[in-house]
């Protein structure tokens, strides 16, 4: 009876994608609901083909559910080689203007390409990552298989659909001008059914542990899901302009809109690129290192302390505008008390190792586990630092503000995320070990010079920019004009893109050693049994 629903609803939901690609008012939504009639056609045959098979009665209740690990595990890969060389494309734009080809009819310029890097980076890659992981974990530390049967499985795919919906719609300029250049309206209400599955596959598998505790990695985790899933329904709430077109109206306007999105912008950094992956590195680090979190309780003191302060810091990103004072002066006071939380997780990490540093010398993966946790700390010193009225009236605009951003992303959610996948796929797919440690040498290297090469030239451009725009002689006229700053920017642009070029060559590396750890690695003996939490 369950098929036959699935395929009433499927065939339901292509009549009416098809209905609306005839209806279309522009170009994105016709693609867009092209390929939702393509996915839920291509659903309709496989349940259909499915309908008339004998089902299956195996008991997997004593068994973790891999299968949507490791597609996330899969699909994260991809993704990031992918957000990576969009990545480098843009830096070289910027560079060489000659790249934004007219050949390309606009589609694959600055413009376009730049929220397209954007989203592939931290929602097709760092989201895959966070999800992958956080199922992976859970199941883990609560001795339960994931809740919901194939709900987990109704994540994964309804969020790639997701990010092809909202790839689809940058390259061909549909979005609704946020800071993050956020998707149409149909995504959005689309991501939000997908999140609300994922919210209820994660709580429902905690509810059904068999674990008393809850691991602290489970409450950074869930503090991500739940927080995101506010910032997103809040931040863009909009009326759409036609049910067939992809155009909308904002309900906040002004200075309340800008309030909303650095309410969003910055507690996206927060809890999707920083709780979400402390998560991560609370599990993957002890695990790595195979010694005990340094402190439990600094853990949990921690957790509620970031949560607490970091959700009111967003108004610093809006220093000398039509913002109160006191607003902007909120947020840069919690933004220089969040660096005590942030750096205790940081010691928290590092300390994890206390007994274990040898490890650095033999060991690539712990190696880039640690460096990621590093990079965290630099990164939550220097935000704060950088919220400053006196010195954002240097950094803010600027590259400065790129570097900060980059050497976060690429230091620490990256690399804590290519850590975790070194570590998840010798035992998602019973392997031995990894392919070839010393490849994994060379991607930590290799990513590590890109970073430090692609922050510094941000830094030292963005302090000369800023110092540029500020310079006036002696009659208080400006001295530099715009494209004087832009000309003086260019031998640092290339050097940037160099970097990018260097983290891409890492990042395809790890593919390779991931693929070729799958293929050829001596397989052992499979151990997917639920077992007491690790």
């Amino acid at each position: 009876m369950g098929n036959y629903i699935k395929l009433v609803v499927l065939a339901l939901i292509a009549l009416f994608a098809l209905i609306a690609t005839n209806y279309a008012r522009d170009l994105a939504y016709m693609v867009n609901a092209l390929t939702v009639a393509l996915v839920a056609g291509g659903l309709f045959i496989w349940t259909l083909r499915k309908t008339g098979e004998p089902a299956t009665t195996a008991d997997l209740s004593g068994e973790y559910m891999d299968g949507v690990v490791r597609a996330g595990v899969i699909a994260t890969s991809l993704w990031g080689v992918v957000g990576f060389l969009v990545g480098v494309t843009i830096a070289f734009q910027l560079a060489f203007p000659a790249l934004n080809f007219e050949w390309a009819q606009g589609y694959a310029n600055f413009g376009r390409l730049r929220p397209l890097h954007t989203s592939a980076v931290i929602f097709a890659f760092g989201g895959n990552a966070l999800i992958a992981t956080s199922f992976y974990v859970v199941q883990r530390t609560s001795a339960a298989r994931l809740w919901g049967g194939n709900l987990a499985w109704f994540v994964f795919w309804g969020f790639q659909l997701v990010i092809v919906l909202a790839a689809t719609g940058y390259l061909l300029g549909a979005t609704q001008s946020k800071e993050y250049a956020e998707p149409e309206w149909y995504v959005d209400w689309w991501l939000t059914i997908v999140w609300v599955a994922y919210l209820a596959v994660f709580v429902g598998t905690l509810v059904k542990r068999k674990e008393p505790h809850i691991y602290v990695a489970n409450w950074f985790y869930l503090s991500f899901i739940i927080t995101v899933a506010m910032l997103h329904v809040v931040n863009n709430l909009s009326i759409p302009v036609s049910m067939f077109g992809s155009k909308s109206v904002q309900v906040f306007s002004g200075v309340q809109d800008a309030m909303t999105q650095w309410w969003y912008g910055h507690n996206a950094v927060g809890f999707f690129l920083t709780a979400g992956f402390l998560g991560m590195m609370y599990y993957f680090i002890p695990k790595q290192a195979e010694r005990p979190v340094f402190s439990y309780k600094l853990s949990i003191i921690h957790f509620w302390a970031l949560i607490f302060i970091y959700i009111w810091a967003g108004p610093h990103h809006l220093h000398y505008t039509a913002l109160p004072d006191w607003a902007s002066t909120l947020g840069m006071v919690f933004s220089i008390v969040l660096w005590m939380p942030s750096w205790g997780g940081m010691i928290n990490g590092l300390m994890t190792l206390s007994g274990a540093w040898d490890k650095l010398r033999t060991d690539p993966i712990i190696r880039m586990m640690v460096i990621s946790v590093g990079f965290y700390g630099m990164s939550t010193f220097e935000g704060p630092m950088m919220s400053i009225r006196a010195v954002n009236s240097l950094s803010h605009y600027t590259d400065w503000t790129i570097g900060h951003v980059h050497s976060g992303a690429l230091g620490w959610n990256g690399m804590i995320t290519f850590g975790a996948l070194y570590f998840l796929v010798p035992k998602l797919w019973n392997r031995e070990g990894l392919y070839s440690l010393r490849l994994v040498s060379w991607h930590f290297w290799l990513a590590t010079i890109g970073i430090i090469l692609y922050a510094a030239s941000m830094w030292v451009t963005g302090i000369m920019e800023g110092l540029m725009w500020r310079e006036v002689d002696a009659n208080g006229f400006l001295v530099n004009s715009f494209a004087d700053t832009v000309s003086a920017k260019f031998p640092m642009y290339v050097v940037r893109g160099l970097g990018g070029t260097l983290f891409l060559t890492g990042a395809i590396i790890m593919c390779y050693n991931l693929w070729m750890t799958v293929k050829r690695s001596p397989a052992v003996e499979a151990t997917n049994q639920v077992v007491p939490a690790e």
